[in-house]
């Protein structure tokens, strides 16, 4: 038997008609990028033993694609990594941007104090996710290292009824974090999974800018009820805020709406009114994407004096003219667990119902509990 004649046999693709019977060159198929390549064969080794080692290797080659191919397909069937919730809280709720100041973490601080003012009786936590630049034990006026319970779990740090957890409370204020990847993601797991947050029923957590690691393990490890993006109305930061509400799409986590942050400036003297930013850029934003806007905060010197004072506004000025962070709250229509009813939560003293409350929230707020 020829040697071609033997390949045709061998293998379908292996064509007998080749130019030259003592170089044997191999036609294969662009669909079989993984068939094994005979570069050439003289005539004179023809043995029977070459013949046998060839034809091992071919079926050991095929054999290694099999398993290969099995591999791939436990691996594609073990899917996203299954989401465990965080135990003791009944609802996540994500505060994001694309871009770094924009006054997330101020947004998230506020949003979570409104959360706990329009019930007394939920307990709301606050997460500082931000493993580079921890804001939250500034924000909310904390200090000192977290006790650690018998069962090793880390007690977070309260004030003004809000249970706070942050790698700033382990570290110097003054230290840089300068560590590598599976250095934060190690991190965000202890604070995610070792902190004894007791029984919560809202985690806010505050997410560090952009879409990289640490956004997409919380949003593919725990279940998330809802994201909310901040961003001001700027381009280049809307460019950003984009981004990351469709990273929130691609891993199924709801986007609740935006808060468009530093919209509009007001002279406190001669009250004139200035959009140093734009002007209604995330509204156009949420207009192209299908969302809502939850608040427009303005550009105001309460609410960065408040913030650096440890005192934010919602608890040193819940009567100033400053009201939409205690509006953002009321604008959530935050996803209802599987046991959990809807209920109407009233949120009257946070505002009355006038000209400052959206259209259809008179004094009251809808979340899921």
């Amino acid at each position: 038997m020829c040697f071609s004649d033997f390949l045709s046999l061998a293998h379908p693709h292996f064509h007998s008609s080749l130019a030259d019977p003592r170089l044997c060159c191999v036609n294969r198929p662009s669909h079989a990028a993984n068939y094994p390549a005979i570069l050439s064969c003289t005539h004179s080794s023809y043995t029977s033993g070459k013949l046998a080692r060839f034809l091992f290797c071919f079926q050991s080659s095929n054999a290694n694609d099999e398993v290969l191919k099995e591999k791939r397909s436990k691996i594609m069937a073990r899917g996203l990594p299954k989401q465990k919730p965080i135990q003791g809280v009944k609802q996540v709720l994500v505060v994001a941007s694309g871009k770094g100041g924009v006054g997330k973490s101020t947004t998230a601080v506020n949003v979570a104090l409104a959360l706990a003012a329009n019930d007394s009786t939920k307990a709301v936590g606050l997460l500082d996710a931000d493993v580079y630049g921890p804001s939250i034990p500034k924000m909310m006026n904390l200090k000192g290292s977290p006790e650690v319970t018998p069962k090793n779990l880390m007690r977070p740090l309260v004030n003004y009824g809000i249970a706070c957890m942050s790698i700033g409370f382990l570290v110097e204020e003054t230290a840089p974090i300068v560590w590598r990847g599976p250095m934060v993601m190690s991190a965000i797991e202890k604070l995610l999974r070792q902190v004894d947050w007791h029984q919560l029923d809202y985690l806010v957590i505050d997410m560090p800018p952009g879409t990289g690691d640490v956004q997409l393990s919380i949003s593919q490890n725990i279940p998330i009820a809802g994201a909310v993006m901040v961003s001001t109305p700027q381009d280049i930061a809307l460019l950003d805020a984009r981004k990351g509400t469709e990273m929130f799409k691609k891993v199924n986590v709801p986007v609740l709406g935006l808060v468009q942050n530093m919209s509009l400036f007001q002279c406190p003297k001669c009250k004139h009114e200035t959009h140093i930013f734009g002007t209604d850029g995330v509204r156009n934003l949420a207009c192209d994407l299908g969302l809502d806007v939850l608040g427009d905060i303005p550009l105001h010197v309460h609410i960065r004096e408040t913030s650096d004072a440890g005192k934010p506004i919602v608890v040193s000025q819940p009567q100033s003219d400053v009201k939409a962070f205690c509006l953002v709250p009321c604008n959530l229509a935050v996803k209802e667990p599987p046991e959990g009813p809807w209920r109407w939560i009233s949120v009257s003293g946070l505002n009355d119902g006038g000209e400052d409350t959206p259209s259809g929230i008179q004094g009251q707020c809808h979340l899921g509990l």
